[in-house]
């Protein structure tokens, strides 16, 4: 129902007899109050007429076939179609399937983008989805229902004798579940733990409000917080002898929220090319490690660049030459590098100033944030040294941009700025329960356009892969993550690109025309050698 057409559909229910002008009115002033819900919910909501009759007028309205959702029209488990947090994301609930075809309802069924994400996922199954409105707040009730048969794959419970019993089955759990976050949140009503695995966040438990100041209270003090501040504080917990938590609490209007960070001690070092680094090893020592340059990794935040940026220089890690990090915090100790960790007392370019008296080699910076850390990493470039360090880019011809607004000069920027890699995660399918199928010819469209664009042709003949979804995946159909990169050598023309002033347009265009490939292409690749979906990429990427 389109926020855009509340006023319209409100009018031709009343020309069609359906609700009366003061319904509309009433309907009007309680939007006042919940501006998110649509006219046609609220009619639903305040029961001005039969809830059937008003969604199949607004469906006719909408150009859409409208139902009713209830607990009996659901003849489907939803799981076995997409995961919660797909339906939640996109409000859609399965509701029947019968001979090829399988009947699913929206909140809204304008937003093209949901349509697709859904119509796709149901294709890689081999089912034709049939599209029906529904009203919003009955979608939320189904999903909210559905929410207590996912947690209940979690061992988290909130009937453990003791505050220090609960406290630890959420973080074990956690452990157990490769969490790399545990978010701990107050709400209204409830205390609701989350994880986040391979990148998405799972519901892992709803805990009885009244405990929710003794958990805060034995968060606080295994974190060596200050129990009585009621603001923002940063912890620690070091009571797990393979783990390191990173610990940040923050007040909301419901209490305090905490959120841990899971590292994981003397975690293995992957090595670069099973992150999935594309390209031989040849292309790896081309792109990094040029002496008097500087490498830049980007990718939004969560996206893996530290966990590339430990890879590479575990590859580098050699007794004959002195490398240097510095960092915020150290996440993963290496043998044989000389490794700061950034304080209250200290910062990237304060440190960075006194590295450079310590005869390094290598020196990694873990992310140039401001024009002084900028300037003085290009300066330790030019002056001998091998530079490698992170930024906050979409891609990386934008790193040139990103560098430019820092104040650096087009002319300091092109000297030593050799290679830029951007990076994306995806999740890679679960090994227990993909199993092989055809690619339908939607899919089979979508790549060829995008290997013509490129001037890449990629083989659509062969199997792709669905996963289902297992108890190995938390019926999510994925397990682990691996990275699509993006590899910008500055050739001698870009050099001149960048130092003729030219936009970041034209000098992608000119590493177009030379070596250089889009995120989209390393993604592409590995969809057809079966380690992800279509779908997982078009979340990082919209493809489609």
């Amino acid at each position: 129902m389109d926020a855009k057409r509340r006023q319209p559909i409100g009018m031709e229910l009343v020309k069609r007899g359906i609700v009366k002008e003061g319904d509309i009115t009433e309907a009007l002033q309680y939007q006042k109050d919940h501006p998110s819900r649509k006219i046609g919910d609220i009619l639903h909501i305040l029961q001005v007429c039969d809830s059937n009759i008003l969604i199949e007028a607004i469906g006719e309205i909408l150009g859409e076939k409208g139902i009713l959702l209830t607990e009996g029209t659901i003849k489907v488990r939803l799981t076995d179609y997409f995961s919660l947090d797909v339906a939640q994301k996109n409000k859609a609930i399965p509701f029947e399937v019968s001979a090829g075809r399988i009947k699913v309802c929206f909140a809204d069924t304008v937003n093209n983008r949901t349509i697709n994400t859904i119509r796709l996922l149901l294709l890689n199954k081999g089912l034709v989805m049939e599209t029906y409105i529904t009203f919003e707040s009955d979608i939320e009730k189904i999903l909210k229902s559905l929410e207590g048969e996912v947690t209940s794959d979690f061992d988290v419970s909130d009937k453990s004798d003791t505050i220090i019993g609960l406290v630890d089955s959420i973080i074990k759990t956690g452990m157990k579940r490769r969490a790399s976050d545990i978010h701990i949140e107050p709400m209204a009503e409830e205390v609701r733990v989350r994880y986040r695995i391979d990148g998405e966040l799972f519901t892992a438990a709803k805990i009885k409000k009244e405990k929710q100041q003794q958990i805060i209270g034995r968060l606080k003090a295994i974190s060596n917080m200050h129990q009585e501040k009621q603001e923002s504080q940063d912890g620690r917990i070091l009571l797990y002898e393979d783990y390191n938590i990173r610990v940040s609490s923050q007040p909301n209007i419901y209490g305090e929220k905490f959120v841990l960070r899971l590292l994981k001690k003397n975690d293995n070092i992957k090595n670069i090319f099973d992150l999935g680094f594309p390209g031989t090893e040849d292309d790896l020592r081309k792109s990094i490690n040029k002496r008097n340059s500087m490498t830049i990794i980007a990718a939004p935040t969560g996206e893996g660049k530290t966990t590339s940026l430990y890879s590479i220089m575990d590859y580098l890690n050699t007794p004959e030459i002195n490398i240097t990090t510095i960092e915020d915090p150290v996440e993963i100790r290496i043998e044989g590098l000389n490794q700061i960790e950034i304080d209250n007392r200290s910062s990237f370019s304060g440190s960075l100033r006194t590295v450079l008296r310590q005869d390094p080699d290598i020196i990694l910076v873990g992310e140039i944030r401001d024009t002084e850390t900028g300037e003085i990493a290009i300066q330790a470039g030019q002056t001998g040294h091998y530079v490698l360090s992170t930024i906050h880019t979409i891609d990386s011809v934008e790193v040139i941009t990103r560098l430019r607004k820092m104040g650096l000069s087009d002319y300091d920027i092109s000297s030593t700025l050799a290679t830029c890699i951007s990076q994306r995660l995806v999740r890679k399918l679960c090994p227990k329960c993909k199993h092989e199928r055809k690619y339908n010819e939607e899919e089979k469209k979508l790549i060829t356009s995008i290997g013509e664009k490129y001037g890449i042709k990629f083989d659509v003949t062969g199997k792709t892969y669905d996963a289902p979804g297992c108890k190995y995946c938390n019926n999510t159909g994925y397990y682990d993550r691996m990275g699509i990169f993006e590899v910008l050598d500055l050739t001698d023309e870009i050099k001149e690109a960048i130092m003729l002033g030219k936009s970041s347009l034209e000098i992608r265009k000119i590493a177009l025309s030379q070596n250089y490939k889009p995120l989209v292409v390393d993604g592409i690749k590995k969809v057809v050698a079966g380690y992800t979906t279509l779908e997982e990429l078009n979340k990082k990427l919209l493809i489609f």
